[in-house]
């Protein structure tokens, strides 16, 4: 009776761990988004209004744009992608900077993409 018992215990302790670490795995990949955006023609069509600003102060946001999709595994890494389907974000280039929701500054490495405003970092939670 106590070898049950102790192989029920050991059963119940291998399941919670399968567990824990489950949820570990989806909080962490629910963490690490993609960022994968079309450019839309209409701003009707956009789910963000985004302006590029010329001085890395002004903006909300620096983007590196990758060439790769996996490379786009923190926020500020953005991948284009051909169809909107495919995207998380379909955004739009406003002319005026008052009109934008998010304001973006181009970065020239990929390390110095992420956020200076993190206000604004809802706009990009998927």
């Amino acid at each position: 009776m106590k070898e049950l018992q102790k192989i029920w215990k050991q059963y119940n302790s291998n399941i919670t761990m399968n567990l824990l670490i489950l949820t570990a795995c989806l909080m962490v990949s629910s963490m690490c988004q993609a960022q994968k955006v079309f450019k839309v023609k209409y701003e009707s069509q956009a789910d963000l209004k985004v302006f590029p600003v010329k001085y890395e102060s002004q903006c909300d946001l620096k983007v590196f744009w990758v060439k790769y999709e996996s490379q786009a595994k923190k926020d500020g890494l953005w991948f284009p992608v051909k169809y909107d389907s495919q995207a998380d974000r379909k955004i739009f280039f406003v002319d005026y900077e008052s009109q934008a929701d998010l304001k973006i500054f181009y970065v020239d490495n990929e390390s110095q993409a992420g956020w200076r405003n993190k206000e604004k970092m809802h706009l990009l939670k998927f």
